[in-house]
């Protein structure tokens, strides 16, 4: 016999947010934002199990809690409709339609008349003919119960685990544009955006339109597992030295792979009338256990129960909950059923299949009919173990802050956008945007730093490299910018007397010259007198004068040498300067290495790629030249007046300089306290210094970072350690990492998806929000970042022969997919 739904929906009305039920009940609903999934420690999960406790606590006499939890695959949508760049754009692609299990969480008190009838499944609303009106609740009890729900909502906020939102009428009732709550939970259509009308069949089995659905459930004390906690271990992600938790219930959540609901219900009634009853059941128990064994242990199980609800003051509820699961395949039914016995065996539970209750336990499902349950499928507890059972975590969230890095959800791959510099300061978090990666060689570290340089670059940041491996080679290439690197054929070429459009002879750009000129002409050990660098602060100021009354002479080294050995010299002796004071002679013997026909002439005189301060893109490749005695202080001194430049002069536009390992080689030299110095005041002109490292003795061994960069850098990234898993006890207290944290890194690259090609990275924020991310790109973004050598050869070949560096990643790239598959 068919029936319009209208005609027996439980829920009569909708007022003020609350739904009304035709028996009376009251309920309100929440939007429930939980913390992600694998980021809380085991002192997390203990502190949020006693929030839920604490906050249902507060329910009155006759309330029913009911948390629905939503988790339906889903694939990402890549957007391509912003014109993005290259590289974007292949990302797009490469992430377009990557499944997921999109998961939202909708919790329901309801508050019961007091005289209301126990709901069972002989007399669920969904079997009477008639519903049987019922006075409806006063208006002071539902005031009351309002404020309790208030009360609810303040406690589950104040631990600092989730954040709720009260739904309004708009939200549960549907219009033409939206489904409602109500509609959703009965088409189970969380989230599909065409809106049907299904058919509910309820006869052999559970059907809405084309879904088949099957319901598993945990409402008997003999199913449920000996032990339950706020935790459990996930021994995927555990090592020999840590733990990795996950909520106890976390298998019947976002780890259990494919469409269900997972119903969560606990029952707050009057505990003196539930004592009472247990008593007497107690006695009749008491009066059997010498007829039959079984009698015997019940009544010692009552017995213990009542003892500890008295004992420990206990709150005795009664709970149940089940997973809804749902396929249009028939064929997948067998394997739904087996991982959802699989997920209730980790938590050492037993799978029972519902079958001729299932239509009552899914009836009761729709938002605001809790109360109409059927209490014979729940079972007798103390809340602190059925608030064992809630799902307590989601999926990772994107950032909504325009400015971040694309990385990917731990479980799926599914991409997310992080903001690892601005949202953690305007939270709190971190107080600087500096940022030190530490990951040995094959760590993939070097995907890393080029996958959040080339983001922050399309973002509109001013990007300064100091790199001695060529790792940013194809990035920069494809970008356009500027790649300074020495080899016999082209050496590394700088004017620093140059002086840019949008620049200007300042304080600044005078000292820096004055540093190099001092590098160049005393030795590490010599020191310079009073008068030596005043005579170099008038020789700059009259040679700058010099140029502007003769436009047609270019500023570079050879032309300042010039004007030294011509013009300068008589200045000095007419004003009578002695050799003691300021020995020209000997700086122009000094330096005549760096002047036209010397050995370094090409180094300080370059005519091209001399717009450095409006460059976007700048790379300092430092490989052939890091233990040069000459060259490398000089190239180092120009890099800092570069940047600091940049620093000082680009108001509101965010720099980033990132030292990768020349940091070593730049400390020894001297320029240690450029690094101190950066690392410091950085984040005073929006910038954000960035110092990459391989090893774990590199760390312990220089001062400099120990002291300046790790001090200074909120923002820690760690990449695969599991070589030093059994030292990693040094490395924990170095970085001030916490046990949560060290776990975290070492379950780094356990258990990856062995269909998929990529890294994990771990990331911590001040200390407070740590993750692992997934590192993984597209085919195209692959080929820009690679540092196989190989394979940068096959770029270097396919971009000579196309023409362009990306047109030629383009055919490669192609090749590839086609040779794969």
């Amino acid at each position: 016999m068919e029936k319009w739904l209208k005609e027996i929906l439980p829920i009569m009305t909708v007022e003020n947010g609350c739904l009304l039920s035709k028996q009376g009940d009251v309920t309100r609903s929440f939007d429930l934002e939980l913390p992600e999934l694998f980021t809380l420690s085991d002192r997390d999960y203990e502190a949020f199990h006693q929030a839920w406790v604490k906050a249902l606590k507060v329910m009155p006499r006759h309330s029913v809690f009911h948390k629905q939890d939503w988790f339906v695959n889903t694939g990402h949508q890549g957007d391509f409709g912003k014109n993005p760049g290259f590289l974007s754009r292949s990302s797009e692609r490469h992430f377009h339609e990557r499944p997921y299990l999109d998961h939202h969480c909708h919790v329901f008190l309801t508050k019961k008349p007091a005289d209301r009838k126990v709901g069972s499944s002989m007399f669920s609303s969904l079997i009477r003919g008639n519903l049987i009106p019922v006075d409806v609740l006063d208006a002071v009890s539902v005031q009351e119960f309002l404020d309790s729900c208030g009360q609810f909502q303040r406690i589950l906020e104040d631990s600092g685990f989730v954040k709720l939102k009260a739904f309004g009428d708009s939200d549960i009732l549907s219009s033409k544009e939206n489904a409602g709550l109500v509609e959703k939970y009965c088409s189970l259509q969380e989230h599909e955006k065409e809106r049907f009308v299904y058919d509910i069949s309820l006869k052999d089995t559970l059907r809405i339109g084309n879904k088949i659905c099957r319901l598993f459930t945990l409402g008997e004390a003999d199913e449920l597992p000996l032990l339950c906690g706020s935790r459990i271990d996930y021994d995927r992600y555990c090592t020999d030295r840590t733990r990795f938790s996950v909520g106890f219930a976390s298998t019947l959540g976002q780890l259990l792979p494919c469409n269900h609901i997972y119903n969560q219900y606990i029952f707050l009634d009057d505990p003196a009338q539930t004592i009472k009853k247990l008593e007497s059941k107690r006695l009749r128990l008491q009066s059997l256990a010498a007829y039959s064994r079984e009698n015997l242990i019940a009544r010692d199980a009552a017995n213990d129960f009542l003892n500890e609800a008295i004992g420990e003051q206990r709150l005795p509820v009664k709970a149940h909950f089940n997973v809804l699961t749902w396929t249009e395949e028939k064929e997948q039914l067998k394997e739904i059923k087996n991982m959802v016995s699989s997920a209730l065996a980790q938590m050492d539970a037993v799978a029972k299949e519902e079958t001729i209750g299932a239509p009552q336990i899914f009836w009761a499902g729709i938002p605001g009919n809790a109360a109409d349950f059927p209490m014979n499928d729940t079972f007798d507890t103390f809340l602190e173990q059925a608030t064992c059972f809630l799902n307590l975590e989601t999926s990772y969230r994107s950032s909504l802050s325009p400015v971040g890095i694309r990385l990917g959800d731990r479980l799926t791959g599914r991409p997310v956008h992080v903001d690892i510099s601005d949202e953690p300061i305007k939270r709190g978090v971190c107080t600087n945007r500096n940022k030190f990666i530490l990951g040995p060689s094959g760590s993939g570290k070097s995907f890393f730093t080029n996958h959040m340089v080339r983001s922050y670059y399309e973002q509109g940041t001013h990007v300064v490299l100091v790199d001695v491996g060529h790792s940013y080679k194809g990035l920069c290439d494809l970008v356009g910018g500027y790649y300074f690197t020495y080899n016999e054929k082209s050496p590394i070429r700088f004017n620093p007397f140059y002086i840019g459009k949008g620049d200007n002879l300042d304080t600044e750009k005078k000292e820096s010259i004055k540093t190099l000129l001092l590098a160049l002409w005393k030795k590490d050990d010599e020191t310079f007198n009073r008068s030596e660098y005043v005579a170099l602060s008038n020789a700059l100021q009259l040679y700058y004068e010099h140029l502007r009354k003769n436009p047609n002479i270019f500023p570079c080294f050879n032309t300042f040498y010039e004007f030294l050995r011509d013009v300068y010299v008589k200045v000095l002796e007419s004003e009578k300067v002695k050799d003691r004071d300021f020995d020209i002679g000997n700086f122009l013997y000094v330096l005549r290495p760096y002047y036209r026909d010397g050995e370094f002439d090409y180094l300080l005189n370059a005519t091209e790629n001399l717009e450095l301060l409006q460059e976007r893109f700048i790379v300092f490749e430092l490989d052939n030249i890091k233990d040069h005695p000459i060259l490398f202080p000089v190239v180092t001194i120009i890099i800092m007046e570069v940047f600091i430049n940049k620093m000082r002069k680009l108001k509101g536009i965010r720099k980033m300089i990132l030292i990768e390992e020349a940091w070593k080689a730049i400390a020894k030299e001297g320029m240690a306290e450029y690094i101190k110095y950066l690392f410091k005041t950085v984040r005073k002109f929006f910038g954000e210094a960035i110092v990459v490292t391989q090893e774990v003795e590199d760390i312990i061994s220089s001062p400099v970072v120990k002291q300046a960069i790790i001090n200074n850098s909120d923002c820690k990234i760690l990449l695969d350690q599991s070589k030093y898993q059994n030292k990693f006890d040094g490395i924990q207290e170095l970085l001030g990492l916490t046990e949560k944290e060290k776990a975290l890194v070492l379950s780094v690259n356990r258990a990856n998806d062995p269909a998929r090609k990529y890294k994990e990275v771990f990331i911590s924020l001040g200390g407070m929000i740590s993750k692992v991310y997934r590192t993984e790109v597209s085919l195209e973004e692959y080929l820009v970042y690679t540092t196989e050598e190989s394979e940068k050869v096959k770029v270097s070949e396919y971009a000579e022969r196309f023409g362009s560096i990306q047109k030629g990643i383009e055919v490669l790239a192609s090749e590839l997919r086609q040779a794969k598959g």
